[in-house]
C-alpha cells in the first residue's frame, strides 16, 4: 500500500512534485492579468505539500491532479490573500516612526516599511499618508481584496 501510495502520480496533501505556476491577478480585477509569480518562464518550483511552502488554498487546488495536468482556477479574494480589513489601516505618530526608522530615512507614500513588534517578529505597512503628527499605513497584504488565477502544469509527483 505504501509503494502504491509513493508511485502515485496522482497528487495528495503530502505529495511532493515539481510543477510549473503562474499567479495572477483574476481578469476581473482592476489591474488585470498581472503576474505575482511565474515559474513558465524560468525554472519550475519543487515543494511538498502540507509544509507551508505555498499557500493552503492553492494547495488545495492541486489535490488530485496527476503528472502532466495543465490547469486554471480563479480563486476568490477569501481564497487567496483575504478580504480587506478596514483596521488593518492605522495612523502611527510620527515620532514612532522616527524611532523605528533608520535614521534620515525618507519615505514617500507606497513604501513599504517593516517595524518590530513584541516576540521579535517584524510586520510591514504600505504608507499610504505622511505628515508632521502622523503616518498612516495599510497593514493588509497587498493583494488583499483581490481575486487571483492560479494556473499550474503538473510535471512530476512523487
Amino acid at each position: 500500500m505504501l509503494l502504491a501510495h509513493i508511485m502515485s502520480d496522482i497528487i495528495q496533501p503530502d505529495s511532493y512534485l515539481t510543477l510549473h505556476y503562474r499567479l495572477a491577478l483574476a481578469a476581473e480585477s482592476t489591474a488585470g492579468q498581472a503576474d505575482i509569480v511565474n515559474t513558465f518562464v524560468d525554472k519550475p518550483a519543487t515543494l511538498q505539500l502540507g509544509y507551508g511552502q505555498m499557500a493552503p488554498a492553492l494547495e488545495e487546488k492541486l489535490l488530485g491532479l496527476k503528472t502532466g495536468d495543465h490547469a486554471t482556477f480563479e480563486l476568490a479574494p477569501s481564497e487567496a490573500f483575504g478580504t480587506r480589513n478596514p483596521e488593518l489601516v492605522q495612523k502611527i505618530s510620527r515620532n514612532l516612526l522616527d524611532i523605528q526608522s533608520e535614521l534620515n530615512a525618507g519615505y514617500e507614500p507606497g513604501d513599504v516599511v517593516e517595524f518590530n513588534v513584541p516576540g521579535g517578529s517584524r510586520l510591514a505597512g504600505v504608507l499610504k499618508e505622511l505628515n508632521e503628527q502622523y503616518a498612516l499605513f495599510d497593514f493588509n497584504h497587498p493583494l488583499a481584496g483581490q481575486p487571483v488565477q492560479f494556473e499550474v502544469q503538473i510535471i512530476g509527483v512523487m
